[in-house]
């Protein structure tokens, strides 16, 4: 392996800790970061074969804390979740190994295959894109595991959401009021967790958004897999959907989940606690959401920039019919 590839920013004890999960005759040719990933180092491998050609693994690697847990609890996760989806028609990568107490590696690692495709984030093409996100969504709900995720995690309280600058301050009393009630019974399903346009993969014909004919190749980062209601996993979309795009694209989320077959809470107070509770847990990190986004050239979205469609949607999610 050579510097101009980056190979030399993998360590020496996962480099070899990788190679004993090579096929034989198989060596590693090269490495480059891919960038995006918020709690994590990741490297796309390329691995020479025994028939002169290549093939890519990602190397998921935790070099540091992370706002999620720890770093071995999310590899565990990671590894059984890409392990119940085998054979299941969701697009996820597959599993090669797991190192996640870092026995073997500098530090806690993971090592999948590479899926073809790349997140789109642009605002072109959006509109035919939004059915495919809904129907993927729908599917990965539809997975029955053999051995249940760990329960969902909240991420939020009513006592630590920051209402932002300049926002109307009885609103959002009245949406923090919303998540002080009890959590409403469920019907659990299986949740990717981190489902936003980050973490899907599209093959775009001519690499344009708006082309006819755009397919979901991959869903990745299932470190946050979980057991929980549908209503969150749509919530989260939603509010991604909407800081990167604008308010009406979140509730637009929401209509099409549901016209792919997707099943929400029934009573208009239950969806609108699960609808609530992911933009107010956002409110607290601003900054960490508007990073990647920034890094992937959406430099327009500033952490104010952020905020303020945070707070215009959840102004649209208070006012919106019941």
């Amino acid at each position: 392996m050579t510097k101009h590839d980056e190979s030399d920013t993998v360590r020496p004890l996962t480099l070899a800790w990788v190679r004993r999960h090579l096929e034989a005759g198989e060596w590693i040719v090269g490495a480059e970061a891919l960038h995006g990933g918020a709690t994590a180092e990741m490297r796309r491998l390329t691995i020479g074969t025994r028939e002169a050609g290549t093939r890519y693994l990602v190397l998921r690697s935790f070099v540091g804390p992370t706002r999620q847990g720890p770093a071995e609890e999310l590899l565990h996760r990671e590894a059984d979740a890409l392990t119940t989806l085998t054979g299941t028609g969701v697009p996820a990568p597959a599993l090669v190994a797991v190192d996640p107490g870092a026995a073997h590696c500098e530090y806690p690692s993971l090592l999948m295959t590479h899926l073809p495709g790349r997140p789109v984030l642009d605002d072109e093409g959006l509109g035919p894109r939004l059915p495919l996100l809904a129907r993927q969504l729908v599917a990965i709900h539809a997975v029955r595991p053999a051995v249940r995720p760990r329960e969902y995690v909240a991420l939020t309280t009513a006592d630590t959401v920051v209402t932002p600058r300049g926002a109307d301050a009885a609103l959002w009393a009245a949406a923090i009021d919303v998540i002080r009630r009890p959590a409403p019974r469920y019907e659990g399903r299986f949740l990717h967790r981190d489902f936003q346009p980050g973490n899907v993969l599209f093959d775009v014909p001519g690499d344009a958004p708006g082309t006819p004919g755009a397919r979901i190749t991959g869903v990745v980062d299932w470190a946050a897999a979980s057991w929980g209601p549908a209503d969150l996993d749509v919530a989260h979309c939603s509010t991604n959907l909407a800081l990167l795009h604008g308010p009406t694209w979140g509730l637009r989320f929401t209509e099409a989940y549901q016209e792919a077959g997707g099943t929400l809470a029934a009573a208009a107070d239950e969806r609108l606690y699960w609808q609530v509770r992911v933009p107010l847990a956002f409110s607290e990190e601003v900054q960490w959401v508007a990073q990647p986004w920034q890094e992937a050239g959406r430099t327009e979205l500033t952490p104010r920039a952020v905020a303020e469609r945070l707070d215009a949607y959840v102004t649209s999610l208070m006012d919106a019919p019941a």
